[in-house]
């Protein structure tokens, strides 16, 4: 008796940032170029670590955006991954691309982080697809993502376009068993490099007619949109409502309304408008179920479609079971087997904060003090500065913006009566990204801005990346490291204007911070300890609180290091009537890392090593 013959498949435990790695590696990438940002980090984590891939962390997202355009102009297959508001780093060289197009396959994995889990905003990456004119694909679960990446790359080729794979924080962290192929990578034809002036040099007089071009692949992506098998109609009996839906959203409706007719749009940018036509014949009312933004809904509209969506669905956050239900109960007055209830959360509340022994800390004891002083923030984990018990920043905007606020700030009060001083924080890691250019037009200008830099040798809030300000590369081989006192000099800071701060040192770093916030040109404060979760850092013997010589003034809180814990609270009233707030702590030794801030904050000396 011969054997049946099976298709050689392997089933793995995958997220969907692992599934989208495994899926470009099976589709033969051999460049992939990301900047760190959650949901989007582990995609290129795990490229990282396939064979035949040359992986980095660049320095932002623009430059790695232009890395992986480079190798497909080469006939490499790339990929290039970030989150959200990284798009909008890229979006110079991404809005060119929508004209001159890719060679070889080049994708852009895009995650989104729905429900402002670790971002200062939410938007909907969709919109980049219309506005630059690339097709774009919705994966709504890890499978989907491993097969819709390996597609992502066919699909680019034959258009000559780069394809925009759209994830979410749902779809980028949630793991499930996925079908792998577990052939060899395939061999994919290397194109090489060939002049093209007409197409990759984008001056006016060759601008029109790659527009020209443009129409015609949108017009030709308009049709593969119809007949793709991306996008489907899935019949339902109950057609008093059918729904419009991509992502993970998908898994809602199908979960809530199982018997209801569905369009799941996978290749979800050009709409295909035929699928929707037939849906819209067959029920009575088209809900259109999209996280966050209505772009659906709107072209649908536009389309002369009578659809609803963001009129009884919310425009913010994730959709869940509970939330599709409030809506179809405001649309049918409760009569479509609806339950609205939402039950209240009983998880106790957690607040970020740093790390213990976070060199931040020492940073922001001082800096919670301070009066008269406007602090601009940038994004990293020092932005967690803003909560208590700092209370110590003022503003944060974006990635690198710290400089360029505090600078404008910094004009606006020039000849105030009552200027106050200001102050920028940012990160290595920040700065590198998009912190120099602000710095240079500070010296440039003549800013009165006092600058700390907090170097803390490592991309540490997205999970402790490396950098090129420590030395090593994404697989951990050396690499020079820039030296930052170097660099600001070269940027414009006179050298007696930079100074070199121990966070753990805390008279000697606050009297720094005073003497330069004090200056009247540019100054730069470099801090020089490494973050607790890298190598480098070192731990000490923890520490204790001598419970006879403590005396509840509670000085050691204001350090805000999680190690320390209250254990009794309690008022007095002192000489004139005050009523004073008391309060006894204890330190968490496997938590202590010893770095002796407390210690030094401590009036007493009730803090000593354990």
């Amino acid at each position: 008796m011969n054997a049946v013959l099976q298709p050689a498949v392997a089933r793995e435990f995958l997220s969907g940032n692992e599934a989208v790695a495994r899926g470009a590696w099976d589709a033969g990438v051999e460049l992939a170029a990301a900047y760190p940002g959650t949901p989007s980090t582990e995609i290129i984590e795990t490229v990282a670590g396939f064979p035949g891939v040359y992986a980095e962390w660049s320095t932002n997202e623009k430059v790695a955006l232009e890395v992986a355009l480079g190798a497909s102009m080469t006939g490499r297959r790339a990929l290039t991954a970030m989150k959200h508001v990284g798009l909008n780093v890229a979006s110079d060289t991404l809005m060119t691309l929508g004209q001159v197009g890719a060679k070889a396959g080049l994708v852009i994995a895009v995650s989104d982080d729905v429900g402002f889990s670790s971002s200062q905003n939410e938007q909907d990456s969709r919109f980049w697809g219309r506005f630059v004119h690339l097709p774009v694909l919705e994966p709504s679960d890890a499978g989907e993502a491993y097969s819709m990446t390996r597609a992502a790359f066919d699909l680019s080729e034959r258009f000559e376009v780069p394809v925009l794979l759209r994830l979410t924080t749902r779809v980028s962290h949630v793991k499930r068993i996925v079908e792998i192929d577990a052939h060899e990578a395939p061999d994919v034809k290397r194109h090489g490099y060939q002049k093209d002036a007409a197409r990759w040099i984008t001056t006016p007089n060759h601008v029109a007619k790659r527009l020209e071009l443009r129409a015609a692949r949108d017009a030709a992506l308009a049709l593969e949109s119809e007949s793709s098998g991306w996008n489907r109609l899935e019949p339902g009996r109950d057609r008093r409502i059918g729904f419009i839906v991509s992502g993970p959203a998908y898994h809602v409706v199908r979960e809530a309304y199982p018997d209801a007719p569905i369009v799941k749009l996978g290749l979800s940018h050009p709409l295909p408008l035929g699928l929707a036509k037939r849906l819209a014949t067959s029920a009575e009312r088209v809900l259109v179920v999209e996280e966050v933004d209505p772009i659906v809904e709107n072209e649908l509209r536009a389309a002369g479609f009578t659809v609803h969506g963001k009129d009884v669905l919310p425009r913010q956050g994730e959709i869940t079971v509970a939330v599709l239900e409030q809506a179809v109960a405001r649309l049918t007055d409760g009569a479509f087997d609806s339950n609205p209830a939402l039950r209240a959360a009983t998880v106790f509340p957690r607040p970020p904060t740093l790390c213990a022994g976070c060199p931040y800390t020492g940073v922001y004891f001082w800096l919670g003090q301070l009066k008269d002083t406007i602090i601009c923030g940038d994004i990293g984990c020092y932005s967690l500065g803003c909560g208590s018990p700092w209370d110590a920043m003022d503003t944060v905007i974006s990635m690198g913006a710290s400089l360029g606020v505090a600078h404008g700030m910094a004009k606006a009060l020039d000849g105030d009566a009552k200027k106050k001083a200001v102050l920028a924080v940012i990160g290595d890691s920040t700065f590198l990204h998009t912190g120099m250019p602000a710095l240079a037009n500070i010296t440039y200008q003549g800013g009165n801005v006092t600058v700390l830099l907090l170097d803390n040798r490592s991309t540490a809030m997205t999970g402790g990346q490396n950098n090129p300000g420590n030395g090593r590369r994404l697989d951990g081989s050396p690499a020079p490291s820039i030296d930052f006192a170097r660099l600001v000099e070269a940027l414009g800071v006179k050298p007696e204007r930079i100074r070199i701060a121990d966070p753990y040192e805390l008279p000697t770093f606050f009297k720094v911070l005073r003497e330069e916030m004090k200056s009247p040109e540019p100054s730069v404060i470099i801090t020089t300890r490494p973050c607790v979760l890298t190598p480098e850092f070192e731990r000490r013997p923890p520490l204790k609180v001598v419970d006879d010589n403590c005396n509840g003034c509670a000085r050691c809180l204001e350090v805000g290091c999680p190690a320390i814990t209250v254990t009794r609270r309690e008022r007095q009233t002192r000489s004139q009537g005050k009523l004073v707030e008391l309060a006894w702590t204890t330190i968490e030794q496997a938590a202590c890392t010893g770095c002796d801030l407390c210690a030094k904050a401590c009036a007493r000396g009730a803090i000593v090593p354990a």
